[in-house]
């Protein structure tokens, strides 16, 4: 191998097992990245310091992330997505109870 030029080597397919692999490690560090905070605000019930507008968004992005994953067969896509969703979806929906409160 290190006899072969750059470009075979990078048009070489690396082993499917091994893609996932970095998948699956990719989905499970973004995700516990993200819990750090949601778990702050779900303890303290405080979500003065979010956007509602970005956390809509977010969520729902996280969501069609989710579905696409569904459609193109991504294992890491499917469930890094899917486990973010739902503390995603709660804290929208307490940031929703926040915004519906102080509008009362």
């Amino acid at each position: 191998m290190p006899n072969q030029p750059l470009q075979t080597l990078m048009a070489t397919p690396l082993v499917p097992t091994a893609v996932s692999a970095v998948g699956y490690m990719a989905a499970l560090l973004t995700t516990l990245s993200f819990f750090p905070q949601s778990l702050k605000i779900l303890r303290s019930g405080d979500t003065s310091a979010i956007s509602l507008r970005m956390y809509g968004l977010f969520t729902v992005g996280i969501a069609l992330w989710a579905v696409y994953g569904f459609c193109v067969r991504d294992g890491p896509m499917i469930v890094a997505n899917l486990v973010t969703l739902v503390p995603a979806g709660i804290v929208l929906e307490r940031k929703l109870q926040a915004v519906r409160a102080a509008r009362r």
